[in-house]
């Protein structure tokens, strides 16, 4: 419930911000570290300490490219979920040593405005796909949707008017992570778990029970990026797209 606090006025104020920001992408060039694996070839695994993790397999090389830029999506938004996460944790430890439920709410008022401060102006530069990719990862780390944290606190019409407001933007509070079962999802932990591996984010473990190494088996290191293509065909179409400088 403590924890819960916090949670919801996170989301609930980020929702308003990152939602309105229009997707403005390019797509990366630099594929020369990826192989196209073509339909039909042997499938290689790869062994470190963590996890076999299978060598990707794409349908063409331009399927990298979205790859790449879905992977920096990914390692953007990941750092503030467990940002999130650890803030929580601790504010969760510390309210439980406060007696005075007047301390306690001022406390959490304190940090309120603390983590406002440090998130704000960060959140306001995020794209509507690296919000929905954050909504998604807190649930990872969080172990509970917005919208069961706001439902916990607040009336359902509360609920249900936060919900309704971020479906405008195409976000939705009761976004769940199921990346056994959700393409999207299942690109998002390949993305954490190889970025693991390399060094390029800080590992923390979900709160969610979900076996990946067994969810990648069953992929065998297929990439569909099918979704992207046709979001960034419809953006070319609009010309919401940025062009590279020469």
């Amino acid at each position: 419930m403590k924890k819960k606090l916090l949670y919801i006025y996170i989301m609930s104020f980020s929702i308003l911000t990152f939602s309105q920001k229009r997707e403005m992408d390019s797509l990366p060039d630099n594929i020369d570290d990826y192989v196209f694996v073509k339909p039909g070839d042997t499938l290689t695994i790869s062994f470190n300490e963590f996890a076999l993790l299978p060598k990707h397999k794409f349908n063409s090389k331009d399927d990298i490219r979205y790859y790449l830029w879905f992977t920096r999506k990914v390692q953007k938004a990941y750092p503030f979920a467990k940002l999130a996460s650890e803030r929580l944790d601790t504010l969760n430890a510390r309210l439980d040593k406060i007696k005075s439920k007047r301390q306690k709410r001022k406390y959490t008022k304190i940090v309120q405005n603390y983590i406002e401060g440090e998130f704000t102006d960060q959140i306001k530069k995020m794209t509507t796909t690296e919000g929905r990719i954050l909504i998604k990862l807190i649930h990872r780390q969080t172990g509970e949707t917005a919208f069961e944290n706001i439902r916990g606190l607040r009336s359902g019409w509360k609920a249900f008017w936060y919900n309704t407001t971020a479906n405008l933007f195409k976000l939705s509070l009761k976004t769940e992570y199921h990346p056994e079962s959700v393409n999207e999802d299942y690109l998002i932990e390949d993305v954490l778990q190889r970025s693991f591996q390399a060094g390029n984010l800080k590992p923390q473990k979900s709160k969610l029970n979900f076996d990946f190494p067994m969810i990648v088996l069953e992929k065998k290191g297929v990439i569909n990026v099918e979704e992207y293509k046709k979001m960034f065909a419809k953006m070319r179409k609009k010309g919401k797209v940025r062009k590279k400088k020469n």
